[in-house]
């Protein structure tokens, strides 16, 4: 069955602004590892860009519930405009500093909470119930070309030329993105009946959904632990990627080349999945993503070696499965007039430990060393893999979903 067009806009405007996400990432690192070669103060601009999971992520859950979910992503994307445009200018007259770096990641952060929660909850609107998975696995595999295939040796060579180039052309890219959005048309405010509650009387109402579901609670609480982990060696790999000592000794063309290798695993992830699942089942390839996550942060803790670093890399890419069954599971499972809500409630989980995460990469390079980030990072993945096994089963998975389908049929 066709996804129809007004999801093709929707994914459409969702590569582009994912093709500015990957230029920025390597342009803002790469222009912090010009500012300093301090492990703590490059981790603190990735600290600033996700900081806003912790304090935002439940706010926007609540306003996505109130308000027209498009129109919130449309002035996310006019506020990441302004904050590059402004930081290409300052790029331009060489008068960049890291404390501006992190001003701007902290308003790139709050964009990107406000947009990616609206975002999440309005796909359910725009296909039916049926198609999630596939709409979810088209949608990430583009996601994944575009901010890490396509985006980081784009934003790598531009930045060769320089740091006003690469952000410019970032912030070209969200212009890319926004008329997309206009092109969506349409309402897409959530139907709610009775009089309006306070935002904090919504806000613990989705709390309190999420902790007495026992499934989605222990999935928030296992991609908190994985974004903790993977972001902290995130933190500082750029230092590990340029380091001719300890690392690899990359050019910034070179880093950008490496993190597309990562996409090469996420697009195989996102078209295989549905046939893993089928054979492994949904648990089995829960289990599989966080070994896979396990093993590629364990190869830069052994080696200097680029091509076995980049081949293990390739595994990283299984996270898009990951993504597919849980995303399309919570669309099923939370009531529409709830999502919003929930969603943040449980990406505050999943998110909001990734600030954590740069601060905890920042503080081990300082004291012990960048590969010893890495190597923590792997044994810690592993032993996740204890409590998923034993709490998110299939049967576990089969019921939730059966629950919510009664749920809405009594409510017919």
């Amino acid at each position: 069955m066709a996804l129809g067009r007004r999801y093709w806009t929707l994914w459409a405007s969702s590569a582009f602004a994912n093709l500015g996400d990957g230029v920025f990432q390597i342009a803002v690192a790469l222009i912090a590892v010009d500012l300093t070669r301090s492990p703590g103060l490059v981790a603190g601009v990735a600290l600033a860009n996700k900081l806003p999971w912790l304090f935002l992520a439940l706010p926007a859950g609540a306003l996505a519930d109130r308000v027209d979910r498009r129109v919130t992503m449309l002035w996310a994307n006019v506020g990441r405009v302004a904050l590059l445009a402004g930081l290409a200018l300052a790029s331009a007259a060489d008068v960049a500093t890291i404390a501006l770096l992190y001003g701007v990641s902290l308003g790139l952060g709050i964009a990107e909470v406000l947009f990616d929660t609206s975002s999440q909850t309005l796909m359910p609107a725009v296909v039916d119930k049926p198609d999630l998975s596939r709409a979810n696995g088209r949608l990430f595999a583009a996601e994944l070309v575009m901010n890490q295939f396509v985006g980081p040796p784009l934003g790598g060579y531009l930045m060769a030329v320089s740091a006003a180039v690469a952000v410019g052309v970032s912030a070209g890219t969200y212009v890319a993105a926004l008329v997309g959005l206009l092109a969506l048309g349409g309402t897409y405010r959530t139907a709610r009946s009775g009089p309006r509650a306070r935002l904090r009387t919504d806000i613990a109402e989705g709390v309190r959904y999420l902790m007495r579901h026992r499934l989605l609670r222990t999935l928030g609480w296992l991609l908190g632990a994985q974004n903790l982990l993977a972001n902290a060696g995130a933190a500082v790999f750029v230092l590990y990627a340029t380091s001719d000592s300890y690392g690899l000794g990359l050019s910034e063309g070179g880093v950008g080349l490496l993190f597309t290798v990562m996409a090469i695993g996420g697009v195989a992830g996102s078209f295989v999945g549905a046939p893993l699942e089928r054979r492994l089942g949904r648990s089995g390839v829960l289990s599989l993503c966080v070994a896979c996550n396990a093993v590629a942060w364990l190869i830069p803790a052994v080696s200097r070696n680029v091509v076995v670093v980049a081949l293990g890399f390739v595994l990283t890419g299984t996270a898009a499965m990951w993504n597919v069954v849980t995303v399309s599971l919570r669309q099923r499972v939370i009531p529409d007039e709830l999502l919003g809500r929930v969603n943040s409630a449980y990406r505050l989980l999943g998110w909001g430990s990734l600030p954590i995460g740069a601060a905890v990469g920042g503080l081990v390079g300082e004291l012990l060393s960048v590969r010893a980030v890495f190597l923590l990072s792997a044994v810690l993945l592993l032993l996740l893999l204890v409590p998923l096994r034993r709490v998110v089963t299939d049967a576990a998975i089969v019921a939730a979903e059966a629950e919510a389908e009664a749920a809405t049929a009594a409510s017919v």
